[in-house]
């Protein structure tokens, strides 16, 4: 069962994660954030992951505590549920369009958490939501994840686009890489024997 539940509590934000890898897509994401719980859920959603966050957060500063400490839940939440990796196919990639938008994302379940982000906003923000939170949550999520990712934006000029590309482009990109190879199923995926 890849499942698991992460809570984390600081003094800027309360939060909950609960995730299944082998879901269908479905989501129930509150973070107090409208647009971001929009990118949460086409991350359950095209990855197969079954996701319930929850996170009250200091709002009234502004959004960047809630989406950081959601990424770093998140990923810490995909680490616990992959276990030792066994079977997985661990690299995903995707070049994913979403109207003048184009963002490709390749990434290596390895361990090794490493960000390369190429992707430049237009705007400074998405209705209420900054735009430059959306590195952050994938500098946490890839950092606490354990996840080398790459994300690089081809084409785009609206910036709601151009991140729902990059979240859309994440979850397919995962779903590959989390599914378990059958010619494989019992092996760790690596030549080290572990990852």
């Amino acid at each position: 069962m890849r499942r698991a539940t992460i809570t984390r509590k600081t003094a800027e934000t309360a939060i909950s994660v609960t995730i299944n890898l082998d879901g269908t897509g479905s989501y129930d994401n509150q973070t107090g954030a409208g647009f971001f719980d929009h990118m949460l859920d086409q991350l359950a959603r095209h990855a197969l992951i079954d996701m319930e966050v929850r996170c009250a957060g200091d709002l009234h500063i502004d959004d960047h505590h809630s989406v950081e400490d959601v990424g770093i839940a998140l990923g810490q939440a995909l680490a616990q549920a992959m276990g030792d990796k066994k079977g997985i196919r661990r690299y995903g990639e995707c070049a994913l369009p979403m109207d003048d938008a184009q963002v490709r994302c390749a990434l290596d379940l390895s361990g090794r958490p490493y960000l390369v982000w190429n992707i430049a906003f237009p705007t400074q923000k998405i209705g209420t939501f900054d735009t430059e939170l959306v590195r952050e949550f994938f500098q946490a999520f890839s950092t606490h994840g354990g996840i080398t990712l790459h994300l690089d934006q081809v084409h785009g000029f609206n910036s709601h686009h151009i991140a729902e590309a990059a979240f859309k482009a994440c979850a397919r990109s995962l779903r590959d890489a989390l599914e378990i190879d059958p010619r494989k199923a019992d092996a760790i995926p690596s030549t080290k024997g572990s990852l």
